[in-house]
């Protein structure tokens, strides 16, 4: 079921000019999909081209929630931005003394070098960041919870708002910097399309709460995306958000050549 409403929330978050009564599509038939893994969610996408979007639950998608590692997006833009790494190859050393390079710790969500890194930032460079590029609700904490808990919130709008800015380097960070950020998120890049994401997964209430953020491309236009659901704790996350953002992207026409 479709449904075409005037919505003008994403306002905030996409900095649109306007909102009209066909440019959100509440699609209602995703829900089917959610259904299939047994969880429940919210999906959305934003078609830069035509300015347009789709959304699965608007409620739960204008809602706050802990970001859990989304948040290794802006924690490695300040620190490249900053001058705490030097490039994406730049290794950092986690309290055990393993050490990483900073874009094979954000493939595979290294906590403990994102601790780290946090860390050697500090609190006060990341809480200007996370004030200028307003994030969230822009609440911190500190130590090693800096982002771990749940006092720092971000809306699955919000994501989307965010994760647009960097695929086009709107941030307040320099180009090469986001550049080099986006490029650590792609995981699928061909004739057809490129597919680039970063997931997340943060326990909450005996469950956890997964993210998937990111964008799809195709025939040179670009879709920024966010999926959110909550999981029982005995589910693999990341891969139920992979293959749940895949049957959707299916669904919405995507990898067809056609989009």
């Amino acid at each position: 079921m479709f449904r075409q409403i005037t919505l003008c929330f994403l306002v905030s978050s996409l900095i649109l000019q306007s909102c009209t009564v066909n440019n959100v599509t509440i699609d209602d038939k995703l829900g089917k999909i959610f259904e299939k893994y047994q969880v429940t969610g919210t999906f959305g996408m934003f078609d830069n081209s035509r300015g347009e979007f789709t959304i699965y639950d608007l409620e739960r998608f204008k809602s706050p929630a802990a970001p859990g590692q989304t948040f290794d997006i802006l924690t490695t833009l300040i620190a490249l931005h900053s001058g705490k790494l030097t490039d994406e190859g730049s290794v950092i050393s986690d309290s055990l003394g393993t050490a990483l390079r900073i874009d094979s710790a954000f493939v595979k969500q290294s906590a403990t070098h994102f601790e780290a890194l946090a860390t050697l930032i500090g609190k006060d460079t990341l809480k200007f960041w996370v004030d200028s590029v307003k994030y969230g609700n822009k609440k911190i904490a500190s130590g090693r919870d800096a982002f771990w808990n749940d006092t720092l919130q971000i809306s699955p709008d919000e994501q989307l708002g965010l994760v647009k800015r960097l695929y086009f380097r709107q941030h307040p960070f320099r180009a090469s910097v986001q550049e080099s950020v986006k490029k650590m998120m792609i995981v699928e890049n061909n004739a057809q399309h490129q597919l680039a994401y970063h997931t997340a997964s943060a326990p909450v209430k005996g469950k956890q709460l997964v993210w998937l953020v990111g964008w799809i491309e195709e025939n040179r236009h670009v879709y920024p995306f966010v999926l959110q659901f909550d999981a029982g704790s005995a589910i693999n996350g990341s891969e139920t958000g992979i293959k749940l953002t895949k049957d959707i992207l299916d669904d919405l026409g995507f990898f067809k050549g056609r989009m």
